[in-house]
């Protein structure tokens, strides 16, 4: 059989967290039945994405999103909706939606935003939620004031309401690890729910094969990677910026790189002399392999780090809060901390033993390869979606 595959952005390139996992996901379901793409484009780079990305495609069908995040919030009030839906709300994307149904005898909905496009009654749906962001919304209103947590606490709780009922109406709904699993079913949850981990390139983030930028001062670098104006990953450089970098710089000279693209003003601001804001770079590995420690403090964070999975390929040691480590199975081959102070500590202590630090590089980057093989981690949609190799 066929299928139709929504997606809140086009998979590619595979180069941030949720493009890594929807791309890999459609070209493993790619490579058994034929795929119809209907997806959003962020800008206009991803409205033509090359050959060979369509080339494995049946069709593809890619809608600009244009509509402010104002315009959101005013059809989010005048409905009653979750500003998440508004957002991506088109009417181009729903008659693609249509128009593809009928040819089709299965649907992979990446992320919640797509869900208002599931047709009822239609062909078996497999909703992957990747993270439950109606609990993220959650976490933002505990830190925000005024009006902006009275728009976060009601963006969860209808967000939350809408996850159950397209949950209570599909064949499986899929979370990126056990635990964003579990605390799904907590909440009263119905319908199967089920654990699809993400996985890593072992090859293409292989330290043999990737050179390390050069750089001339003989410091320690400290490396963060990630999309920088996604709020979770302006919140932990911030934080590193601001409380933990000083305390390690009462020890030792040292340079803390916040490597990604679209950094916000509040994340430009942060450079100094002990710290950098590179922007968008060509490739992430070589700051990974010049990385002495890679660090994850992020203090929300939801589901699986792919830049945890990748320093750990990588053959980096690295330091992360609980949160970013939670869903990773990385039976201790990578430090946990959660203050300032124990964050600090565990990075001093990996700087001033190098080769500590290269022997939990080594045993993280083994754990990658046992562990996290990408066909080995997407094998149970095979079953869920009627497939064969």
């Amino acid at each position: 059989m066929s299928l139709l595959f929504l997606a809140h952005r086009v998979p590619f390139p595979p180069d941030r967290g949720d493009k890594i996992r929807s791309f890999h996901i459609l070209q493993y379901l790619a490579q058994r039945t034929p795929v119809h793409l209907v997806a959003f484009a962020d800008d206009e780079a991803d409205v033509d994405p090359p050959a060979v990305f369509t080339d494995m495609l049946a069709s593809c069908t890619i809608i600009p999103r244009a509509k402010s995040q104002t315009r959101a919030a005013i059809e989010a009030l005048a409905t009653g909706k979750p500003v998440s839906l508004t957002a991506f709300a088109h009417p181009a994307v729903q008659a693609a939606v249509d128009r593809v149904v009928p040819q089709v005898g299965g649907v992979y909905c990446f992320s919640g935003q797509m869900a208002q496009y599931l047709p009822a009654g239609g062909p078996p749906i497999v909703m992957d939620f990747v993270d439950i962001d109606s609990a993220k919304f959650g976490g933002f209103a505990e830190d925000a004031r005024g009006p902006m947590r009275w728009m976060m606490r009601r963006e969860a709780r209808l967000l939350g309401a809408f996850e159950r009922e397209i949950a209570s109406r599909v064949s499986a709904s899929l979370f990126v690890s056990e635990a964003e699993a579990a605390l799904f079913r907590d909440g009263d949850a119905r319908g199967r729910v089920l654990a699809v981990e993400n996985g890593i390139d072992a090859v293409k983030f292989d330290p043999a094969l990737n050179a390390a930028i050069s750089r001339s001062s003989a410091e320690g670098l400290i490396v963060f990677t990630g999309q920088m104006d996604y709020r979770p990953n302006i919140d932990a450089v911030t934080w590193f910026a601001r409380d933990i970098l000083p305390l390690i710089c009462r020890y030792r000279p040292v340079q803390f790189a916040i490597v990604g693209r679209a950094p916000t003003p509040a994340v430009q601001a942060l450079a100094s002399d002990h710290v950098t804001v590179t922007g968008a770079v060509d490739d992430v590995r070589g700051w990974l392999a010049a990385a002495d420690v890679c660090v994850a403090p992020l203090k929300l964070a939801r589901g699986v780090q792919n830049k945890v999975l990748e320093a750990m390929a990588m053959a980096r040691p690295v330091v992360a809060s609980a949160a970013a480590a939670e869903g990773i199975d990385h039976a201790g081959t990578i430090r946990v901390a959660e203050t300032a102070a124990g964050f600090a500590a565990e990075v001093i202590a990996l700087l001033e033993a190098p080769e500590d630090a290269a022997g939990l590089g080594e045993s993280a980057r083994a754990q990658v390869i046992r562990r996290y093989g990408w066909d080995a981690r997407l094998a149970p949609l095979d079953a869920l979606l009627g497939l064969s190799a």
